[in-house]
């Protein structure tokens, strides 16, 4: 059977500021999902939280780009959002850039990563989670998932995943894309996506000839940036991701093992410094020291006839506590580091925050050096 799992995120009201979800949005979008499936417009749905942001993850077979499950999220959020600003929340609403829905959700503020495909025997899939940061923030992980034999063991030893994958690559400010090879064309895509900030991982297909249809994605990345929509920062883009594992597939271990490395991110306070990401339980996925760091979480499911069987909190685990206590130890040195680069972002990405209102009042203030 064909289908469509729909992971659709967005901040409308931190608890309190930034750090969390209130349990009355989560409430109210249970509620919400709850009809639809009742209604067979999802077939399942789990209603999730990841730092600040509230996540929608839907089993449907309406495809992706389908305007009536994107206006069932549109719809969601916006009655988050009331119960947000009654209850005063922090930012109510905010990833919500426009009050007129046209049928497709993309642009308009909340994140969406979306997998349309052919369900198999066993279908095992990691719904990936992360708040204070980018959708760059995937670049790594994804590469060393599906193109990293350091990493993925079965790129070596599997004769199903031995010949790599193709990954689509999205150039974000100039909104275009380039598909490419791995491992025939590895050092090229990481010319490109070693620039986090700009090219993204958006969509990860098999090849011609493995056992998986190659038109058919097994990742998929969220690639919305708030700052190009709304025109100024209005909050990071606090990207997700699903990605299927297992059976032509990396394996589970495989999938988990790159968050091992607590690798430098962008985003943190204001969005405007580097710091460390920690994968975390469910339960520890509050962001409070300088609003950060940076967190990811991992949902585990098996998919039965579009049933979303879980989740396993797949970080809830003491095989990652070094990796956390490492992610503390590099937070306390980029904290040292307070306003100076590279804790803070260089200048050319903080275009969209406040700094250019302060160069503004200063520009007449500077005088030419012989």
């Amino acid at each position: 059977m064909k289908a469509t799992v729909s992971l659709i995120k967005a901040d409308v009201g931190g608890y309190p500021g930034h750090s969390s979800v209130h349990p009355a949005l989560l409430e109210t979008a249970r509620k919400k999902l709850e009809n639809a499936k009742k209604q067979k417009l999802l077939i399942d749905f789990h209603v999730l939280a990841a730092g600040d942001d509230l996540q929608l993850l839907m089993s449907h077979s309406k495809g992706e780009n389908s305007s009536e499950i994107h206006s069932l999220a549109w719809d969601t959020f916006k009655a988050a959002t009331e119960v947000a600003k009654e209850l005063k929340l922090y930012g109510a609403g905010q990833d919500l850039l426009s009050d007129a829905f046209s049928g497709n959700i993309r642009g308009m503020g909340p994140g969406i990563a979306e997998l349309e495909f052919t369900e198999r025997k066993a279908e095992p899939l990691v719904a990936f989670m992360m708040d204070k940061t980018e959708p760059g923030a995937f670049n790594l992980p994804m590469y060393r998932i599906f193109a990293d034999p350091f990493n993925t063991a079965g790129l070596v030893i599997d004769p199903s995943l031995h010949s790599g994958f193709r990954f689509e690559v999205w150039d974000i400010m100039e909104h275009r894309r380039v598909f490419m090879n791995a491992p025939e064309e590895t050092y090229d895509m990481l010319a490109l996506i070693g620039a986090k900030s700009r090219y993204v991982i958006k969509r990860v297909f098999p090849k011609e000839g493995q056992k998986l249809p190659s038109n058919e994605p097994v990742a998929v990345v969220s690639t919305e940036k708030l700052y190009q929509i709304a025109g100024e920062y209005v909050g990071k883009d606090d990207p997700v991701a699903i990605v299927r594992a297992q059976s032509g597939l990396p394996a589970l271990g495989e999938v988990l093992e790159p968050f091992a490395l607590p690798y430098l991110v962008s985003g943190w306070m204001r969005g405007s410094h580097n710091g460390p990401l920690m994968p975390v339980s469910f339960r520890d996925a509050r962001c409070t020291r300088f609003d950060g760091p940076p967190r990811c979480v991992a949902a585990g499911f098996q998919l039965s006839n579009g049933r979303l069987i879980g989740p396993v909190d797949l970080f809830d685990d003491p095989a990652y506590d070094e990796t956390r206590r490492k992610a503390q130890e590099i937070a306390e040195y980029m904290r040292r580091h307070g306003p100076f680069e590279p804790h803070r972002l260089p200048l050319e990405d903080m275009e969209y925050t406040t700094l250019p209102k302060v160069m503004e009042k200063l520009k007449s203030r500077f005088e030419k050096v012989e």
